[in-house]
């Protein structure tokens, strides 16, 4: 017998499982508040250069004080980084004059004046990360995701040696793993509720930026009975089957320890799987190099997430809408995969989320109303895109290889969101460049998902669909 034959004599997708689902959720509930508490925590809110003895003009008004002090730009905004390096009296009888010559500006010499109206305090404001230091500020994101790419890879791999029940102990209060989640769910990968946890899964336990107050909650998730079986654990692994059953009604269920050994699991004793196998035969690599495409996933996904001005509305609507959309993307993600297939999905929502980011390119910014449902619509696919992205991934490699192939499209993930908000940092160059590249790589790696096989209704020889290899024919590359 089967592994997958044993999850439906003890009732398949059930009350158990649903229960666990909802447990997980309830524990990863603050999870996208910490990759998005950048665009706020960091919030850069409109400046100027301090200017030194104000008491000196006690005669003029603080704009009168501005128009002498500080350049402005050629929309009649006050410049963010420069100032004069003497107070240009002149400029009062006629504001519309130019500097007499360039040589009077200097950058500012004694910090800035932030504007506090929206945001009484973030690190921009709090350690001047702006100007020449604003580097530092888009920097703090990419740091934040190197820890999570970090642990996803370390983390990951710890959770498919070990027991992931002493990882989740250990790591109590900071962090849980989803590995018995994704195996209960394994067969239910197109329901709508898989579909919600698809996006993080893959990202098992990794840095410690989880809230203690959810940590109780995985003290009700079980192991994983696949994979106690597969490392011998039986006597643990029926003890947990035995209360699936129960909990999904199915009463008559009985089978003893002793049975349970004669499972066949995916792995077979004394073999092992790394990431180096993901590309031992021609099918993989092709396959690995393809899905690494997922960069282009995060990439632009986080670009969008983190631009949350330009579009007429305040950050906190932005977030809002931007939030809110994602859950009809999903609902229709769910009826796409099955309609169209993984690949078409894959494909079109990344290329048509690359459209609308070169769309607003072109759009004039007096146009608010049209840039905001661009931009909403934008965001939406690219959520889609990412949905589909776990679930196609987790499909594509055959099952000895899926948990290195989710950690490895997840490594390539956490390298787009590290990179994405260091992007903006290119309009120094062209102010329309950060989007111009957004727009680039998600429409070319959206092509490249054109590459890969599709795994809807799959033809025998997709490699999802091939005997289990070994690790020895892995490796004497007669796989794929």
């Amino acid at each position: 017998m089967k592994f997958e034959d044993l999850l439906l004599e003890i009732g398949g997708f059930g009350r158990f499982q649903i229960l666990i689902l909802f447990v997980l959720c309830l524990a990863r509930i603050n999870l996208p508040m910490h990759f998005l508490l950048h665009s706020f925590l960091a919030a850069t809110p409109s400046h100027h250069c301090a200017i030194p003895h104000q008491e000196a003009f006690v005669n003029l008004t603080m704009e009168e004080i501005l128009l002498i002090s500080i350049p402005r730009e050629p929309d009649g905004t006050f410049r963010s980084c420069e100032m004069f390096s003497q107070p240009q009296f002149h400029l009062l009888l006629n504001s519309s004059l130019q500097p007499e010559n360039d040589s009077v500006i200097q950058n500012c010499q004694h910090g800035w004046v932030y504007d506090h109206s929206q945001f009484t305090s973030t690190i921009s404001t709090q350690w001047d990360l702006v100007c020449e230091q604003r580097g530092l500020n888009q920097a703090t994101a990419t740091f934040f995701f190197i820890g999570v790419t970090i642990g996803a890879v370390v983390f990951g791999y710890l959770s498919d040696r070990f027991d992931t029940l002493i990882w989740r102990l250990f790591l109590q209060g900071f962090s849980f793993n989803d590995k018995a989640f994704t195996n209960l769910l394994k067969s239910h990968r197109e329901d709508p509720l898989s579909l919600a946890r698809a996006m993080y899964v893959g990202w098992k336990t990794r840095s410690a930026n989880r809230n203690a107050v959810f940590s109780p909650c995985t003290r009700w998730v079980p192991e994983s009975a696949r994979w106690l079986i597969a490392n011998g654990k039986v006597k643990q692994a029926h003890k947990h089957l035995l209360r699936c059953a129960r909990m999904n009604g199915m009463k008559d269920f009985a089978l003893s320890p002793e049975a349970l050994r004669m499972i066949t699991t995916d792995k077979k004793p004394g073999e092992s799987y790394s990431y180096i196998s993901l590309f031992r035969t021609p099918v993989l690599r092709k396959i690995s190099l393809c899905s690494g495409a997922v960069f282009g996933v995060a990439f632009s996904y986080y670009g969008m997430s983190m631009k949350l001005t330009g579009f007429g509305l305040n950050m906190y609507l932005s977030q809002f809408v931007f939030g809110i959309i994602e859950i009809p993307a999903k609902m229709i993600v769910y009826v796409l995969v099955n309609r169209i297939g993984r690949r078409q999905s894959q494909a079109w929502s990344l290329i048509l989320t690359g459209l609308c980011i070169g769309a607003n390119i072109i759009i004039p910014k007096s146009f608010t109303s049209l840039r905001s449902v661009v931009a909403i619509t934008g965001k939406g696919l690219s959520e889609a895109a990412f949905t589909t992205v776990f679930l196609y991934t987790s499909e594509l490699y055959p099952t000895v290889l899926r948990q290195n192939g989710m950690g490895y499209t997840s490594f390539t993930a956490r390298i787009g969101g590290a990179l994405a908000p260091l992007v903006f940092l290119l309009d120094d160059v062209w102010r329309s460049l950060p989007e111009v590249t957004y727009c680039g790589v998600a429409v070319c790696c959206g092509s490249v998902a054109f590459l890969l096989p599709e795994t809807l209704n799959p033809p025998s020889d997709l490699p999802t669909k091939e005997p289990l290899p070994s690790s020895s024919s892995l490796a004497a590359g007669k796989w794929g």
